[in-house]
């Protein structure tokens, strides 16, 4: 596969932005200035990214509690996410959301949902609902592997294959459900051959390889645009950050997350650029540069901007 220079190095931009966003919020988490909890998307950035820069504007994607990353992927401003994360009336959903709920419609995303799997189905209809109109998007939903083994998992994935919707699954296999590792809760190694009970594609890829990913949604995203149904894509990757900011990871050794740091995706990618000729180290240093301002810029949005007025709070309630 072929991928322009500009492409690239979008991709490398995309993915250092979630990367400094999650460090960030994760410190202001730890100073008391968050409320509430927050689900780091770190050592998954090749995932969100190499799906999102496979589809158009007009295409929806559905997320999961874990969602800032796939926020950031499908062209978010991280000035409305922070503000989001931080309760403010600034925010993409109004200070209402907060990091669990974030969502943005300007850039297609339906939002974040913390229910394990309760996007899947939602997401499906976005899907079936672009059928009904003759159009030509799709939808896509992203969830992780303990989602897999929800009944909103295959019963979307079933309902999907038999009206051919034109839906991705985005199975993101990061190994944890919180703390229960994937090999206790399910018998099969390869995730994507559940793929085979509903007559559609399974395709697994390296998830920590953003081409990869890239690659295997192009195809997705092509068979659904052109009336051919879903696709399930499994990217293996792995959460280096535990399953909220702060938590203790009793449950997995420290050189099991020292293994997977070594294939840290930004790192991996940026060695790639680099070895190819595709850019420079001075070039990945400026975007580097330019995304640290970004967040500096976002913080500061969000901090100075104002809370919720209590007297709004029945607003956007419908009933």
């Amino acid at each position: 596969m072929k991928v322009d220079k500009r492409t690239l190095l979008e991709m490398y931009r995309r993915m250092v932005r979630i990367r400094k966003f999650e460090e960030t919020a994760i410190d202001l988490f730890k100073r008391g200035m968050i409320k509430g909890a927050v689900h780091p998307y770190i050592g998954q950035e090749a995932s969100a990214v190499g799906v999102c820069m496979a589809l158009r504007n007009d295409d929806l994607i559905g997320g999961t509690h874990r969602s800032h990353g796939h926020m950031l992927a499908k062209g978010s401003d991280p000035k409305v996410i922070m503000a989001e994360v931080k309760g403010k009336v600034t925010g993409c959903s109004k200070g209402r959301g907060g990091s669990m709920h974030v969502a943005d419609f300007s850039v297609g995303s339906l939002g974040a949902l913390a229910i394990v799997g309760a996007g899947i189905p939602i997401t499906v209809g976005a899907g079936l609902g672009f059928k009904m109109q003759g159009k030509d998007s799709v939808a896509v939903t992203f969830f992780g592997d303990g989602a897999c083994n929800t009944g909103n998992f295959h019963e979307s994935l079933n309902m999907a294959s038999i009206w051919d919707v034109p839906v991705i699954f985005v199975l993101e296999n990061n190994r944890y459900a919180v703390s229960t590792h994937i090999e206790y809760a399910t018998k099969i190694k390869d995730l994507s051959i559940r793929a085979n009970s509903y007559g559609i594609p399974g395709v697994r890829v390296d998830g920590n390889d953003v081409l990869a990913v890239h690659e295997a949604a192009l195809e997705a995203v092509a068979r659904a645009r052109h009336g051919e149904g879903p696709t399930l894509l499994v990217n293996d990757t792995y959460r280096i950050t535990g399953h909220y900011a702060g938590e203790p990871q009793v449950y997995r050794e420290r050189s099991e997350v020292d293994e997977w740091r070594k294939k840290d995706p930004i790192k991996r990618f940026r060695e790639y650029l680099v070895e190819e000729g595709k850019a420079s180290q001075e070039e990945l240093d400026a975007i580097d540069a330019e995304i640290e301002a970004e967040i500096e810029e976002a913080v500061n949005f969000a901090l100075e901007s104002p809370e919720p007025d209590p007297s709004t709070a029945m607003d956007y309630i419908y009933a």
